[in-house]
């Protein structure tokens, strides 16, 4: 075999081992949106906020895995027993247990309120009610029935919805 016949071979194992390992690890951040038992193991029934609890609308949570440990939950819960103030900005819970990327933003490891406000942002607040980020929300008007809370598979991740406003979640 001549020299620039192995140059060749090598070239094209590097690239094609490239091209695996690049498909590998892509696919351990792939998405993959929870039903049944496996979303009700880890959606909590109820969620802390600015000094009070409240139970989680089970109807309206949803979670899902990136990999095969990552975890984004997100849940909607019934505001009613909190003062008006907090029942303003603050309509559900989000969970993830590890780094995340948002609207294009990252949001760390931890628990966090947030809300859909009508002038189309999708706002993250910590557990004490301080305001963590703000990105716009796209609106989807090609959804049929919304539904108060979903998560849907997307390309790069998920589309966390309220109603038809949507953000972008993205492992890190």
């Amino acid at each position: 075999m001549s020299l620039s016949s192995r140059f060749r071979l090598s070239t094209s194992i590097a690239a094609s081992l490239l091209v695996c390992s690049l498909a590998i690890a892509a696919s351990q951040d792939a998405a993959v949106v929870l039903t049944g038992k496996d979303s009700t193991r880890v959606i909590p029934t109820s969620f802390y906020f600015e000094g009070q609890s409240a139970p989680t609308q089970m109807r309206n949570a949803a979670a899902a895995r990136f990999g095969t440990n990552r975890y984004v939950i997100a849940g909607l819960v019934d505001t009613s027993g909190y003062s008006t103030e907090v029942r303003a900005k603050y309509q559900g819970f989000l969970i993830a247990d590890s780094a995340i990327i948002i609207g294009g933003k990252e949001l760390g490891t931890g628990a966090y309120g947030f809300g859909f406000s009508s002038d189309g942002r999708f706002n993250v607040f910590d557990i004490g009610g301080r305001a963590i980020m703000s990105v716009g929300a796209t609106s989807d008007t090609a959804v049929r029935r919304p539904r108060p809370l979903m998560m849907v598979k997307e390309k790069d991740g998920l589309r966390l919805y309220a109603e038809r406003g949507y953000v972008i979640i993205a492992a890190k």
